[in-house]
């Protein structure tokens, strides 16, 4: 069978050529006589895949040296209580930007462990946009402000960093790590699941700034402690080893493909060439404002539920699979992650147009 245009929104596509090493060391790599999934977490063949995954995502995002890089489990869910569990070291305040379902979901979930409120919210206009934000909307004495870069379920994402002043800046960055530039020193601490543009499902990164270790309250559970993992290494348990094997083979496509800028560079063409289709057809609609367009999860719409669904059954039989929108949103959405080849964006607008033709 033929590898069909996979739009979902995670997990996600992942690049051909990683697929493919990954598939011929799946039995004995490297010459070991095993596969990684065999191997012990404790050997050196995979401590040099940790430490070789950790290096090359170093010189990706330019991460100083004061930051540890975190290799855990438990997903971006497991982040939201993870967050204010080890960043509620003052005050127990928290200052939280709602602008999607993740966003409210992990300000749920903080507002258990300390004094957290919604500072900004987009739910006034269904989050079609992302809050405009000074120093002036959060408290001074806040621990930290916490954000989510990418809304992958209403497909917008932040155009600028907000300016949080001397309080520190947390980052979901799920839904677009890597496929952007940031400045790691903007944030005090970045998290992101591997399962768009890293890898399979099974590894979360976290990326936190050395001071902000150490205080988590002496009752929280060791695994929930950030401290725990970075005294180990990300080795306190067994991590998910396969899962970060694979994410250091992407880090080293991303760096063939000339690195984070050169990944964005070409995010941005695609994004464009998508939404160029859609604001030139008289049968698509994209509901977000244009400059908080995400670059990385295009949300669109028929206007008509039952023409949507036959545009997703019509679309998975001419190979663009995994096209529909989230179930609480629904209409369409297409995940146009780094590893979308231009094939599949030209594919699918070729298949827009024709379904337009059928039914005007």
């Amino acid at each position: 069978m033929d590898r069909v245009y996979n739009f979902s929104a995670g997990p996600s596509t992942l690049p051909v050529e990683v697929l493919e090493e990954a598939a011929a060391d799946m039995l004995n790599y490297k010459g070991c006589g095993m596969s990684v999934m065999e191997m012990s977490h404790r050997s050196q063949d995979f401590q040099n895949i940790i430490d070789a995954a950790e290096s090359d995502l170093r010189d990706l995002m330019q991460i100083p040296d004061n930051y540890k890089v975190l290799f855990l489990q438990g997903g971006g869910t497991l982040q939201f209580s993870m967050v204010p569990i080890n960043l509620l070291r003052n005050t127990k305040k928290a200052d939280y930007i709602v602008t999607g379902n993740w966003a409210n979901k992990a300000y749920q979930e903080a507002q258990k462990f300390g004094d957290v409120v919604a500072a900004a919210s987009s739910e006034d206009k269904n989050f079609t946009y992302v809050p405009k934000v000074g120093k002036d909307a959060f408290r001074p004495d806040a621990d930290y402000v916490y954000i989510t870069t990418n809304n992958t379920i209403y497909g917008t994402r932040y155009n600028y960093i907000p300016d949080t002043g001397d309080i520190l800046l947390a980052a979901d960055q799920s839904s677009n790590f890597l496929s952007e530039t940031y400045n790691v020193e903007d944030f005090g601490l970045i998290y992101a699941g591997a399962q768009k543009n890293v890898g399979p499902a099974g590894v979360t990164i976290v990326i936190v700034r050395d001071d902000l270790l150490g205080f988590a309250p002496e009752n929280t559970p060791i695994y929930l402690d950030y401290n725990t993992h970075a005294k180990k290494g990300s080795m306190y348990n067994t991590p998910p080893c396969y899962a970060i094997y694979m994410a250091g083979l992407t880090f080293k496509w991303i760096k063939k493909q000339g690195g984070v800028k050169g990944i964005e560079q070409h995010n941005i063409e695609q994004a464009e060439k998508l939404y160029d289709a859609i604001d030139n057809s008289s049968l698509f609609s994209c509901p977000v404002v244009p400059e908080d367009r995400s670059r990385m999860n295009a949300v669109f719409v028929t206007g008509d539920k039952d023409l949507d669904a036959r545009f997703v059954a019509e679309a998975k039989e001419n190979g663009i699979v995994n096209i529909k929108g989230h179930r609480s949103v629904g209409g369409l959405r297409a995940s146009i992650y780094n590893a979308m080849p231009d094939e599949g964006i030209d594919a699918l607008i070729s298949f827009m147009k024709k379904f337009e033709m059928e039914n005007k």
